[in-house]
């Protein structure tokens, strides 16, 4: 039985297929959670149809069960739960903690991705409405298990931040805060990346009166030429040949320095020794890692 008190979850979205970059935070929040004897979700961030490739949703899901991550309950698909994300925006609206914006991205381009207010009194232009939330004086620290302390302060770093888009598609960081409460999550173990959305995510969390989860970000791989593994830098897809290769490879860059013999061990012994000797400890705390720290198995 699954320990209630850890609930783990593997997000990605469906705009193309998994590579190894995505591998590789699926496989340190899978070990994480099953470590623990907690559960580990599956979380379609599908809330940007113009993005998505078709499929997409379904091979991710078979290629997760191909390398032997087999995830607890039905799958959560961000796109059904629109109108729940519209609630919080109104909510939000009405209790004057967010507001609309129709800037232009011409007239934001000079602040360099710190927004400066210009529509906290009244919008400044014309056309359709983004929705801000603001950010008054909102320090927000937190204890990474991998990076460690983490200061942000929202307000002087990237200003009021977009919750609801332009064209009425709710944007990540409220989708991602609202989710991670409502499905129970604990514990989320991501690409670090991700991490300057962690203080938004729980600054929202904080405003509509959600728990947070704790936090642990991996380091982002990069390739040989020194880019990020990633769908926007055309990262390969994960092959579907023997899952075992880049499983084993996969630990040895998370630092957990699997046996040799374990090179050819069953797929089920591989992540068995996995679950059991997982340790976030020796996850190394870099910012990027590159696939070339150690030998890999073929070209990622």
């Amino acid at each position: 039985m699954a320990d209630p008190s850890y609930v783990g979850r593997f997000a990605p979205s469906p705009t193309g297929l998994l590579h190894f970059g995505s591998l590789l935070a699926a496989v340190a929040s899978y070990l994480d959670a099953r470590a623990q004897k907690g559960s580990w979700l599956l979380r379609i961030d599908d809330i940007d149809p113009p993005r998505e490739q078709a499929g997409a949703s379904d091979q991710i899901q078979r290629t997760l069960e191909h390398y032997g991550l087999h995830w607890d309950g039905s799958t959560h698909y961000q796109s059904l739960h629109t109108e729940r994300y519209r609630d919080l925006r109104d909510q939000l609206l009405r209790r004057s903690l967010a507001y609309p914006c129709n800037c232009s991205r011409k007239q934001l381009a000079a602040y360099h991705g710190r927004y400066p207010g210009l529509c906290r009194n009244g919008t400044s232009g014309t056309g359709a409405c983004a929705i801000r939330v603001r950010c008054d004086n909102t320090p927000t620290s937190f204890i990474d298990r991998i990076q460690g302390v983490q200061h942000y302060d929202l307000a002087a770093d990237s200003g009021d931040y977009v919750i609801w888009r332009k064209d009425d598609l709710v944007a990540y960081q409220l989708a991602a805060a609202a989710d991670d409460a409502w499905q129970g999550i604990t514990h989320v173990v991501r690409g670090v990346d991700l991490i300057d959305s962690t203080p938004r995510q729980i600054h929202l969390q904080q405003l509509l009166d959600f728990k947070a989860a704790s936090y642990g970000h991996i380091p982002v791989l990069v390739n040989s030429s020194g880019r990020k593994l990633s769908k926007q830098n055309f990262a390969r897809p994960l092959p579907t040949g023997d899952p075992r290769p880049l499983l084993y490879f996969a630990l040895e860059l998370l630092g957990q320095e699997p046996y040799p013999e374990l090179r050819d061990a069953r797929l089920d012994e591989l992540l068995q020794w996995a679950i059991e000797h997982w340790s976030i400890a020796t996850v190394p705390p870099l910012v990027e890692v590159s696939v070339t720290a150690v030998t890999p198995p073929f070209d990622v």
